[in-house]
């Protein structure tokens, strides 16, 4: 049976007793451990990679856990891949931040655009924001990453488009920027793949139901995006952008 694995967003050091938060340690007492158990623990800070840890004591609403030894392993692309997209409507945005997350997506940005169904803004917004970072993070303690993609405030796309030099890894100044389109002009995906491989991170745009408008577009390819197609097929928003990040994912 794999050993639980937990998120723990504090310093971790080998030999250090901690108590573990509210959320993994409800977690934990619902699988019944007791002390003696082992635990995998990640914090996605500095020191990255994971951390074994044993149970010491089992409260009623608490969880203190020695921390064990230090395992250098990340499971991340190679090539940081960020995705902004039009909030599809209903749930499917829940849905679309877990399997991104699985798929190794390095952050996602909700955007307001003309066609978006949900309408969010001030603390509704940041409501939401916190749920879908709650997802991913529950999406990397079951697939095994150790570092939490960021999801970012919602935001307008034309506001988001104005501010480009706030999306990315400052520390990959490369990066290929793609918009995707059903213009007749745009790019085959796996083209654009294969003809460049000098870029150390990847910026998707993608619409929601309906995708961009015309006006939409031409805004984000001013801002040096590339129209990319994935085919002749329509594809729905959350499937779409997941599609992108498959690809990257067995390039």
């Amino acid at each position: 049976m794999n050993t639980p694995r937990f998120h723990c967003p504090v310093p971790l050091k080998s030999g250090d007793s901690v108590n573990l938060p509210a959320g993994a340690a409800r977690h934990v007492q619902v699988l019944r451990k007791q002390p003696g158990d082992t635990l995998t623990l990640f914090s996605g800070m500095a020191q990255g990679g994971e951390y074994e840890a044993t149970i010491e004591h089992m409260g009623r609403s608490d969880v203190r856990v020695e921390i064990g030894a230090h395992k250098k392993i990340e499971r991340e692309p190679a090539n940081p891949v960020h995705l902004a997209i039009g909030v599809p409507a209903n749930d499917r945005m829940d849905w679309l931040v877990e399997k991104a997350t699985e798929l190794g997506v390095a952050s996602i940005q909700a955007l307001m655009t003309e066609r978006s169904v949900l309408r969010l803004s001030g603390e509704r917004a940041e409501k939401k924001r916190l749920h879908w970072q709650a997802i991913a993070i529950a999406a990397c303690e079951q697939c095994g990453r150790n570092q939490v993609p960021i999801i970012h405030p919602v935001m307008n796309l034309q506001n988001w488009l104005s501010n480009m030099s706030d999306v990315t890894d400052k520390s990959k100044p490369n990066s290929n920027k793609f918009l995707l389109s059903l213009r007749s002009e745009s790019y085959p995906l796996k083209a654009q793949l294969t003809s460049d491989k000098t870029a150390l991170q990847f910026i998707f745009l993608s619409g929601p139901e309906g995708g961009f408008s015309l006006l939409e577009e031409d805004a984000a390819l001013k801002q040096g995006f590339i129209p990319i197609s994935l085919g002749n097929r329509v594809l729905r928003a959350e499937t779409a952008a997941l599609s992108v990040l498959a690809a990257l994912t067995f390039e």
